[in-house]
């Protein structure tokens, strides 16, 4: 693929003063992409996040920073991109922590712009496939509360829940996580059921 086909996306690159910061940002901006500079502290980077919105964000790092794994943190927290964490050393246990906060790859200096831009096409990659699996997750999530709401207010089995639930979906036209999330909000809005008291209506005469 040539550079000119490549898709132009938003970058930030976040890290203290430093050449680190202005090689990276050279090399981003060489790729054809749009770079968000920030030399950030800590209160800041997740603000900076969220109102940029970028597609990737950049972390430079340094050995054994433990504000580097703070800078992760905030920014994964905060936007909804992946994180490349750009290293001064391979440190394996640096990269452990990293890894645990969020990151989805890294590279050693980011001077290599082939290098950079192809950790850039893997976590996009890495990225969609983690919140398709997460949606999946959430989905069935969400359809086994509804088969149980069911389950208990008509006293049916799991076969019988899930098959109202599908005839709703085809009824309606709609999709079955549709209508297995319109059960469990209903059923969340309604009150509690009232416990049968002693001598109530409902009790069975002695």
């Amino acid at each position: 693929m040539g550079m000119e086909s490549l898709p132009r996306l938003r970058v930030l690159i976040t890290d203290g003063p430093g050449v680190r910061l202005d090689q990276v940002t050279r090399t981003v901006a060489g790729l054809g992409h749009d770079v968000i500079t920030r030399e950030s502290s800590l209160p800041e980077v997740g603000r900076i996040t969220a109102h940029e919105r970028p597609d990737v964000a950049v972390v430079i790092v340094h050995e054994k920073s433990d504000k580097g794994l703070e800078l992760i943190d905030r920014i994964v927290h905060e936007a909804v991109c992946p994180v490349i964490a750009v290293l001064d050393i391979e440190d394996r246990a640096f990269i452990n922590e990293a890894a645990k906060r969020g990151i989805f790859a890294y590279i050693a200096d980011g001077k290599d712009p082939q290098e950079l831009q192809s950790a850039i096409d893997i976590v996009l990659r890495r990225f969609a496939e983690y919140h398709d699996l997460e949606g999946a997750f959430g989905r069935r999530a969400i359809t086994e509360r509804a088969k149980g709401i069911l389950m208990e207010r008509h006293g049916i089995d799991e076969q019988a829940a899930f098959e109202m639930l599908r005839n709703e979906s085809r009824r309606t036209q709609r999709k079955l996580v549709d209508v297995a999330d319109s059960v469990v909000t209903v059923r969340a809005m309604l009150p509690a059921k009232p416990s049968a008291r002693p001598g109530s209506a409902t009790d069975p005469a002695p």
